[in-house]
């Protein structure tokens, strides 16, 4: 029996057949375009507002068991080329210009640096600490001075005046999994740094459209050693249609049954069914949590951080109160009290000891899973003998502490760009802070579906020196 993934590339395979027969051509496969495969039987009109459908936009599958069905595509085409194509108005600075000129400025508070990006004049990192009475003592570095003459600023205006410009590649930034336009725009002549023969700390802020932001640091990321990426979210930039803020709505197919055969294949009912079967212990678990008063113990404040230069997924920091760290460190060792992160498309459930998820939430469709990773001991025991399961650094008086544990988590869902399982590394770091439930969750994804989830918190701290030799936790005593 095919999968519902095996099934959905069949018929993308074959709507791509069908177009190069003559039909419409359909644009290149991407996993950055989600699709959806319904059965809503023979009554059934299609929907007239979101994804566009025609009627004689379809195929005709067949499964092995002769079944048959009618399945309508939707016209993923964005329907943007002209508009861009067309597009007379003012350049990605010239929009921006109302906001240097304003010499507003933009703030993200983290753990320790407070940034200031002032745009079109500096951005600054610094921290502040009161001492004794009311002297305060500020730590601050300049990443960037001045607007350096903007990289796109020459085209920007050859694009008026020679149509062939208009085709030069926007540069793009993995945003939350998905690429993104943005405007770049250099700032240099920063703070001298020590690491680089005292040459001037430089940043390129990176403006990227979001009709809803109000100017927000999305992130700030050092690149390379005293060289800074900042990503700024802002709605001017979304008049431009080479800039806009597109949403990946879900492309449904729909697939309605011919005469003699059922609403939904055969196989595939006895598929779902199995898989509902397996997930039954996962789900008694969610639903117990979802009816007790846990809900209530914590709230979510989301915070996107980039990390280095690998592809960044996601962060998402959570606060919780109203539990005892005895109470929480033992709910968290025994899996029953799971950690989420998130700020995208995808959120992240980890549970202690038991699993990494990857989910999204829909209103309408409901929940979509993929499992990241599982836990099996013995695996991560197995994978501990060749990987430092354990890191330690040196304390002021001479004697070692534990600084990071990492576990293995395999057997996830397989992955269509490698056919084999994901994996994730899960990397449980002691983390100061001013709240002492605060948890930070970041997610990478150096290589093709295997990731590594980054856990810190000052909870973690606590547990962290009970790491065995495989960096197994347990309750202190």
């Amino acid at each position: 029996a095919p999968t519902p993934r095996a099934l959905l590339c069949g018929l993308l395979a074959a709507a791509a057949v069908a177009a190069a027969e003559g039909g419409r051509a359909l644009p290149q496969l991407s996993d950055d375009i989600p699709f959806r495969v319904n059965w809503p039987g023979t009554e059934f009109s299609l929907p007239t507002t979101g994804v566009l459908y025609k009627e004689d936009n379809y195929i005709i599958m067949t499964t092995v068991d002769k079944e048959k069905y009618k399945c309508i595509l939707p016209l993923i085409a964005s329907g943007n080329e002209e508009e861009e194509k067309d597009y007379k108005g003012p350049t990605p600075g010239e929009l921006l210009e109302p906001l240097f000129k304003q010499s507003s400025c933009s703030y993200r508070i983290e753990s320790y640096w407070t940034y200031e990006v002032c745009h079109g004049k500096h951005i600054r990192q610094y921290h502040e600490e009161k001492e004794t009475g009311q002297k305060i003592n500020i730590q601050e570095y300049y990443l960037g001075n001045m607007m350096i003459k903007n990289p796109l600023s020459e085209p920007d205006q050859e694009e008026k005046e020679n149509p062939k410009e208009s085709a030069k590649e926007i540069p793009t930034k993995n945003i939350e999994g998905q690429m993104t336009p943005y405007y770049p725009v250099e700032m240099g002549n920063g703070t001298p740094c020590s690491l680089r023969q005292n040459l001037p700390r430089s940043s390129t802020m990176m403006y990227i459209c979001h009709p809803e932001a109000k100017h927000e640091i999305l992130s700030v990321a050092e690149v390379t050693t005293c060289e800074y990426e900042v990503v700024i979210l802002t709605p001017l930039l979304c008049n431009h249609p080479k800039y806009r803020f597109r949403a990946s709505p879900v492309n449904d197919i729909f697939c309605q049954s011919l005469p003699g055969s059922p609403l939904k294949p055969h196989n595939l009912e006895q598929l779902e069914k199995q898989q509902e079967m397996m997930k039954m212990p996962f789900r008694r678990v969610k639903e117990e949590e979802m009816h007790s008063t846990k809900e209530e113990k914590f709230s979510s404040i989301h915070k996107p951080v980039a990390v280095g230069s690998h592809q960044l997924l996601t962060v998402g920091t959570t606060h919780i109160s109203k539990l005892t760290d005895d109470q929480l460190i033992k709910e968290f060792l025994s899996g029953s009290y799971c950690f989420h992160g998130g700020v995208g498309w995808w959120k992240y459930e980890f549970c202690y000891g038991k699993y990494v998820h990857q989910y999204h939430e829909d209103k309408e469709s409901g929940k979509t899973s993929v499992v990241v990773g599982t836990w099996s001991k013995e695996e991560h025991i197995e994978w501990s003998r060749k990987n430092a399961a354990r890191t330690y650094y040196l304390r002021e008086d001479g004697t070692q502490t534990v600084r990071m544990v990492s576990h293995f988590y395999g057997n996830g869902d397989v992955c269509d760009l490698t056919d084999k399982p994901r994996q994730v590394t899960v990397k449980l770091k002691c983390k100061e802070s001013d709240s002492p439930h605060a948890v930070t969750i970041y997610m990478l994804e150096p290589h093709s579906c295997q990731y590594i989830l980054g856990v810190e918190s000052p909870v973690i701290c606590k547990i962290l020196d009970t790491a065995d030799e495989y960096g197994l936790l347990s309750v202190p005593s």
